[in-house]
C-alpha cells in the first residue's frame, strides 16, 4: 500500500504521536494529527515545526522540503475527521488497554475500507487489540522509539491472525518512512521491551543497593558496552510512570524476579519524581 498510500491518521499526539506524525509527512503521505487535549495538538505543531527548523539549520532539508511537510501535516480536532478515508491508522495513546480499544475502535468505523490498523504499544496485546476492529487480520504493533525522528528501528508485532500480505505491508510502510523493521510475535513485551525493562529493572535495583551511581551505571553501558545511552537516563526520558506500568505488566504476565519493580522506582513515582517531564528522575533536568 506504501505507493498508493493517501492518507495517514495519527492518534494521541503526545511525544510518540507527534513523531509519527512527522515520519510520515516526511515520507510523503498526507498526515492527520488528532488529540482530545487542544493544548497538546497545539504543542505537536509547534514541536513539528521546531523539528524541521533544526533540520533546515543543519542541512537536512530544504526550506521548501519544510513547508511541504507543514502542508502534509493536518491537526483535526476529532477521530472521524481525523481518520475519514484514512489508509493506515497509528494509535499512540496512553499505554491503557481499555482506552486503545476504543480508540482504534472508533478510529476504523471512520477510515477507508480494509485500513492498515496500528498500535504503537511498548508492551500490550496485539491481538487483543485487534479484537476491536472489524478486520483484526489488518491491525499490527507499530511500535516506534523515541525520538521518532531519528530513531531508526520499528518494531513490527504480529499476532496469529495477522496475514502474510499485511505482514509485508507493515514492513514496505516502515521501510518506506526510512525506517528499519524488524518482526516480532506478539508475545508480552515483544523483544525490545522485554530487554530494556529486564535491564533498566536491574540498573535501579543497582542504584537502591547503592552499588554505584546512576550517572557511572550509565557510564559502564555505554562505554562498556556501546550503548548509546544508559538504561537510567532512558528511564529518564521515557518516564518513571511509563517503565513502572510495563515492568507491572511484565511482572504480572511473564513472571520473574528480574521484571518486579524495585520499591525505589515505585517510591520515586509516588513522590513525582518521573524524569524530564517533571524535571527530576534519576537525573536533574530542571
Amino acid at each position: 500500500m506504501s505507493d498508493s498510500l493517501r492518507r495517514v491518521a495519527v492518534i494521541g499526539a503526545g511525544a510518540m504521536g507527534t513523531g509519527i506524525a512527522q515520519v510520515t509527512a516526511m515520507a510523503g503521505w498526507p498526515t492527520a494529527l488528532t488529540d482530545a487535549r487542544p493544548a497538546a495538538l497545539a504543542a505537536a505543531r509547534d514541536t513539528i515545526a521546531a523539528q524541521l527548523a533544526g533540520a533546515v539549520d543543519r542541512d537536512k532539508l530544504t526550506r521548501e522540503e519544510s513547508a511541504l511537510v507543514l502542508e502534509r501535516t493536518t491537526t483535526p480536532d476529532t477521530v472521524a475527521e481525523t481518520c475519514a478515508g484514512a489508509d493506515l491508522i497509528i494509535e499512540a495513546v496512553v499505554e491503557d488497554l481499555a482506552v486503545k480499544r476504543e480508540v482504534v475502535a472508533e478510529a476504523a468505523r471512520h477510515a477507508a475500507p480494509g485500513a492498515l490498523v496500528a498500535s504503537n504499544t511498548s508492551s500490550l496485546s496485539i491481538a487483543a487489540i485487534a479484537e476491536a476492529v472489524p478486520l483484526p487480520e489488518r491491525c499490527v504493533g507499530l511500535h516506534f522509539f523515541n525520538p521518532v525522528h531519528i530513531m531508526k528501528l520499528v518494531e513490527i508485532v504480529v499476532h496469529e491472525g495477522v496475514t502474510e500480505g499485511t505482514r509485508a505491508e507493515a514492513v514496505g510502510l516502515v521501510r518506506a518512512m526510512g525506517k528499519e523493521p524488524i518482526v516480532v510475535r506478539d508475545s508480552p513485551g515483544f523483544a525490545s521491551s522485554r530487554l530494556g525493562i529486564a535491564l533498566g529493572m536491574e540498573a535501579i535495583r543497582m542504584v537502591e543497593q547503592q552499588v554505584a551511581t546512576a550517572e557511572d551505571i550509565d557510564k559502564a553501558m555505554e562505554l562498556g558496552y556501546k550503548h548509546p545511552m544508559g538504561p537510567l537516563r532512558l528511564t529518564d526520558l521515557v518516564g518513571l510512570d511509563v517503565r513502572l506500568k510495563i515492568a507491572e505488566y511484565l511482572h504480572e504476565t511473564l513472571g520473574g524476579a528480574h521484571f518486579e519493580p524495585p520499591d525505589l522506582l515505585r517510591r520515586m513515582v509516588a513522590e513525582g519524581r518521573l524524569g524530564k517531564k517533571t524535571g527530576i528522575g534519576f537525573y536533574d533536568w530542571s
